[in-house]
């Protein structure tokens, strides 16, 4: 008998090569695709707009007419939770303000931060500030998503990630105080960065408690975003993420265990090569976004020094590849980074980001479609 996909997800996971590779679009959180894309690609395979369509998972809000046409194993439920917090919302068609105060204003294409409420802060000033309340988190939404993933458990044989519910340590401090200012006091004033670490541990030990319990018994693997890189390098050295960011992040992860034996996956941008060994110490098991472009993020250093502790996620460039290439280019190029990645299991295949706006809707087939192809031949 042909193995299912979630017996294929398990096989992957033992860094065993299943029968066909497992395919990720939409199944996490930097799995996507944009708007201009997803509807060329749907055009382009004679999938018409349905005006009725919406979806009861994430997966981006990816139509499944969409997933099913490609053979998708992977499916999304869940997403950050916001409490009622008073003040937040949107202030105008182009800006508006987070539950932590952050404001963010649209400039086209993105939301990009225009004023972080703690830039100024110091470390009394952490304990004064009025934190988001988890309590005030809607349970409706989390009864929400865990219909969705007991539906798609019960009813389907896809691969169900339960996305992040809360965001990461680093990430927010920098998001809150201003990447300059976050990232100097880690080096300058640790005592205010813990500080900050442990207000807000506060707040995501409480988010997992009420969601993991929610959606946990119907999930395969759940994940965590905070980008520690820049494509050049890591923003801290591998000694200060061990004494500042690590403690947190595997606490999280040994909580988030409690609820659930789901896979944990964590999205990193960037090069994230020397923190490797950190984030299997903290638990992780699923890398994501594999950035090829990166200096020392190339599939074939990824695989040989850590190809048999890790599950890559990703690694089909969206920076020069896919919007530049022709599909025939796309296809021979995908099929050389499977031979490296795929090779002896230990592999999910999706792009190394969210496919963006200026990638053709035939480069994006031709991926899928190499990847699907290739996953019919003997990956040991």
């Amino acid at each position: 008998m042909p193995q299912t996909r979630r017996e294929r997800f398990h096989e992957t996971m033992e860094h065993r090569a299943p029968e066909r590779l497992i395919l990720d679009l939409g199944g996490c959180p930097l799995s996507g695709i944009a708007a201009k894309p997803r509807v060329a690609l749907m055009e382009l395979l004679g999938i018409r707009p349905d005006p009725a369509h919406v979806p009861d998972t994430n997966s981006t809000a990816l139509d499944e007419r969409l997933l099913r046409a490609l053979d998708i194993d992977t499916r999304a439920v869940g997403g950050i939770l916001s409490p009622e917090v008073e003040g937040a919302g949107q202030i105008s068609d182009s800006e508006h303000v987070d539950c932590w105060g952050v404001r963010r204003r649209f400039t086209g294409k993105h939301w990009e931060i225009v004023e972080s409420p703690l830039a100024d802060a110091t470390i009394d000033d952490l304990d004064a500030y009025p934190w988001p309340d988890p309590e005030r988190i809607d349970m409706a939404i989390i009864e929400r998503f865990a219909r969705a993933a007991k539906r798609l458990y019960e009813e389907t044989d896809t691969v169900i990630c339960g996305e992040h519910p809360v965001l990461g340590v680093l990430e927010l401090g920098c998001w809150v105080c201003g990447y300059e200012t976050f990232l100097s006091r880690m080096a300058l004033d640790p005592d205010f960065v813990l500080r900050f670490f442990d207000r807000y541990f506060e707040f995501q030990r409480r988010v997992i408690e009420l969601y993991y319990p929610a959606i946990g018994p119907y999930i395969h693997y759940t994940s965590s975003g905070d980008d520690f890189a820049t494509q050049l390098a890591s923003f801290i050295s591998p000694g200060m993420f061990r004494r500042l960011v690590k403690p947190y992040m595997t606490e999280r992860i040994r909580l988030t265990r409690q609820y659930t034996d789901a896979a944990f996956l964590h999205h990193s941008c960037g090069n994230v090569f020397h923190l490797i060994p950190d984030l299997i110490d903290c638990g992780v098991q699923i890398l994501n976004p594999i950035q090829p472009c990166a200096p020392e993020m190339a599939p074939a250093s990824l695989k040989e020094a850590y190809g048999d502790r890790i599950v890559f996620h990703g690694g089909v460039d969206t920076q020069g590849l896919l919007p530049r290439a022709t599909p025939q280019e796309v296809a021979a190029a995908t099929g050389e980074m499977l031979g490296v990645l795929a090779r002896h299991g230990g592999y999910i295949f999706a792009a190394a980001h969210e496919i963006q706006e200026d990638v053709p809707a035939e480069n994006v087939l031709a991926t899928f479609t190499a990847a699907r192809e290739y996953r019919t031949r003997e990956l040991q």
